[in-house]
């Protein structure tokens, strides 16, 4: 092939290239210079969805907003917000005046205020806030690194999960759950993993080795603990510092892959239940225990929701569900249908309806009459992926779903789901996103071949510069 020949190809080459390149990079202009409208995919704020039947009290969202390395993205807030029976936004608190960078459990008291947790760079930061007039009626600081639960006890006491409690010079992971006495400003009690796990577990000690993001009193002198990265929920005896109970196991992620914030129920029957967000299950699963066997009675929104961080079971029978990275709180009956529906933009944590108490306090599906597996219907598609539409995730899931490939199709679009929000601009859907990555690594590769074909006038260069 002649010299003219092949350089022809190549800039025909280049031209395609180029135009791919420019296919590819097409949908993120075009979200960029959109007008920013509700109803666009990634462009809703805190707003209702669907409301088909209003609730009968406000719900308070705690929503853990991105940061990096202490510093806040503008458009993904963390923030506390009260949204009414309609789904109408209240109030908003920042957090702003108390150094909260992230909020995670949001607990209603007795009194009518709230307990909220929050960290940042330099540790965990627990206050009694008034739900009236958004300030601080108490606050401690503890030099924990990170947080996610706090629960007051009825004399007043905090238990706390404390997780990523390192020790840099051992390597020896101090995960644990302490008690601390407000009023005696000291510790009274403490429960250590690394004392009842075998150290081997979860791969072996690791700065975040048991990720525990809830402690939960169940009843006098027990706590009911979610150490996430073990895929377990147990049951802790105060006096004895035994495990009574456990859901699950360490790699078992049939049964749970990740979990946050299980609730304790009893049927009516006395069989012991456990509702759990099954988070990288992408499901609410609810498992009850008979004959000294735990059996799963009935799940819900498996593959449809996003990284479900918090489930409630109401008065009503219907679950209130915090679907985290579709970044909206949804209340749906036992077979899934959505009946009230709040979007809360970015990365809603925790809900709490108020005047239900704090967690669960519902009857079980058992005792509904009600099992097997369900999926959600009557989303008002806000947000991409919430509704009718599928994410580029999950349609590449379901594009090879049954082939060969399944596995490896799975385990991408999870991953892709669960990580690419946290650094995809707000403007931008899932689809005009996955389009700019691969813009990107087509540029890459376009850059790599174009230093393959010119390596012997690099060489050459390079040479006659070394002289």
């Amino acid at each position: 092939m002649t010299d003219d020949r092949l350089g022809g190809r190549r800039r025909l080459a280049r031209l395609a290239v180029f135009g791919l390149v420019v296919a590819l990079v097409a949908p993120a202009g075009v979200a960029a210079v959109a007008p920013q409208s509700s109803g666009t995919p990634g462009q809703v704020g805190l707003e209702p969805g669907t409301v088909s039947e209003p609730a009968d009290n406000d719900t308070i969202v705690s929503i853990q907003g991105f940061h990096f390395q202490g510093q806040g993205a503008e458009k993904k807030p963390a923030r506390v917000v009260s949204a009414g029976p309609n789904g109408q936004t209240n109030w908003v608190f920042d957090g702003g005046p108390y150094d909260a960078t992230w909020f995670y459990d949001v607990d209603p008291l007795a009194n009518g205020n709230l307990l909220v947790v929050s960290t940042n760079p330099d540790g965990t930061l627990v206050m009694e806030l008034n739900r009236t007039t958004r300030n601080a009626v108490w606050k401690e600081r503890f030099d924990m690194t990170d947080t996610h639960d706090v629960d007051m006890l009825p004399n007043g006491n905090l238990v706390i999960a404390n997780m990523r409690n390192w020790n840099n010079e051992t390597e020896v992971s101090n995960d644990r759950i302490v008690i601390y006495d407000r009023e005696a400003e000291e510790f009274v009690w403490e429960w250590t993993f690394r004392n009842h796990y075998p150290n081997s577990t979860d791969g072996g000690f690791s700065e975040d080795w048991t990720h525990v993001n809830d402690v939960d009193r169940i009843g006098d002198g027990r706590f009911l603990l979610s150490p996430r990265n073990f895929d377990q929920a147990i049951v802790v005896d105060r006096e004895s510092k035994e495990i009574v109970e456990r859901l699950g196991e360490d790699g078992d992620h049939e049964t749970m892959f990740e979990q946050h914030n299980p609730d304790w129920l009893v049927s009516e029957a006395g069989n012991p239940t456990i509702l759990v967000a099954d988070s990288e299950n992408d499901r609410v699963v609810e498992y009850t225990k008979r004959d000294g066997e735990w059996e799963q009675i009935w799940s819900v929104g498996d593959g449809q929701l996003s990284w479900p961080r918090d489930a409630d079971r109401l008065p009503n029978g219907n679950t209130l569900i915090t679907d985290s990275l579709n970044h909206r709180v949804i209340e749906v009956t036992p077979q899934g249908k959505i009946v009230w529906e709040y979007y809360a933009t970015w990365g809603a944590y925790e809900a709490e309806r108020l005047g239900t108490g704090d967690e669960s306090n519902g009857p079980t599906m058992t005792d509904q009459g009600v099992s097997g597996n369900y999926s959600l219907t009557g989303s008002a598609g806000l947000i991409e992926g919430t509704g009718d539409t599928n994410t580029f995730a999950a349609t590449v899931q379901n594009t090879f779903a049954g082939t060969p490939v399944a596995g490896l199709t799975t385990e991408f679009a999870v991953t892709w789901s669960h990580v690419t929000p946290w650094i995809q601009p707000v403007w931008m859907d899932s689809w005009a996103f996955a389009s700019l990555v691969g813009a990107v690594l087509v540029v890459v590769l376009w850059g790599l071949a174009e230093l393959v074909l010119a390596r012997g006038r690099i060489v050459g260069f390079v040479r006659g510069v070394a002289g």
